[in-house]
């Protein structure tokens, strides 16, 4: 362990989980520093998770069929995910996510760097560590056996890591398709997705990663019997990230695409429910009746 910071979870393998945590936030923002580049957070978004957890459960020996099952859904999630943006080049130099150089322009130099010293780096680092501290209150509570519980945490888990990877797929097609029309010189008639998935929600798969690490909470009550515990922090930061991450991404779409206005009429922005879908299809009541 490296226990070089003395905090509540000192001496716990999820201490140890933070105090990696703590290293690489400082190592992401120097990193930042250095190359000018904003995005290492997000490269580092899909590694982290599975580390901490497989601490976890390292530290049980791999005795605890919950712990196991919960390190081997975060890996599985991780590996996808980490695929999907390095095939996007987000490894890449110069695969900066594009939102950061908008904000950098919004607020400027001084304010960008202010950001990246609390937010970017260990701000993001932080909330990836929280939302998958579950794995804390199951190894705290390691000795309780799977419940049904558990059975259905891992099944929806599963299904909106399905859910996630049909929409990744679907946009990658898409992306593919439109850069390939560009290239031929031919004429792009609908710049953004709008079928599949995503004619039910606007970022389908935002609301299954939200959902993966709803579901994952449930894990911790299962193994504790507790329904409120600290570690559910995690899942509720993530939304609300997701919040301001969809709502800037809309705005620079929507300065690009005026289009895209009429999609934002017709489809919900993350919850895929039929009723949302046609309350969001209904005209403004100011609207001009011809």
């Amino acid at each position: 362990m490296l226990n070089f910071i003395n905090h509540p979870l000192t001496g716990t393998p999820y201490g140890t989980a933070l105090d990696l945590c703590i290293v690489i936030s400082i190592l992401a923002w120097l990193a930042s520093v250095i190359t000018r580049e904003y995005s290492w957070a997000d490269r580092l978004w899909s590694l982290c998770p599975p580390v901490y957890c497989l601490i976890v459960a390292a530290d049980a020996d791999f005795a605890s069929p919950r712990l196991n099952l919960m390190a081997v859904l975060v890996t599985l999630w991780g590996l996808r995910l980490t695929h999907n943006y390095a095939r996007k080049g987000g490894f890449s130099r110069g695969g900066e996510d594009y939102r950061w150089a908008a904000i950098h322009e919004k607020i400027g130099p001084v304010g960008f760097q202010a950001l990246n010293l609390l937010f970017i780096a260990p701000g993001q680092m932080l909330i990836v560590w929280l939302f998958a501290s579950p794995v804390h209150q199951a190894w705290l509570w390691r000795e309780t056996p799977l419940t049904f519980l558990d059975g259905i945490a891992a099944a929806v888990f599963v299904a909106f890591f399905i859910g996630e990877w049909v929409a990744d797929e679907q946009m990658w097609r898409f992306q593919q398709g439109k850069k390939r029309k560009i290239d031929a010189g031919e004429e792009v008639t609908r710049p953004f997705v709008t079928t599949g998935l995503f004619a039910w929600c606007r970022h389908p798969n935002f609301f299954c990663e939200m959902g993966m690490w709803w579901v994952f909470y449930l894990f911790a009550v299962g193994a504790s019997g507790v329904w409120l515990d600290w570690t559910g922090l995690g899942f509720v930061v993530l939304t609300l990230l997701f919040q301001g991450s969809t709502q800037l991404t809309e705005s620079l779409t929507l300065a690009k695409y005026p289009a895209y206005r009429d999609y934002q009429a017709t489809t919900p922005r993350l919850m895929p429910l039929p009723f949302l879908r046609r309350a969001a299809g209904r005209p403004p009541r100011t609207a001009g009746r011809s």
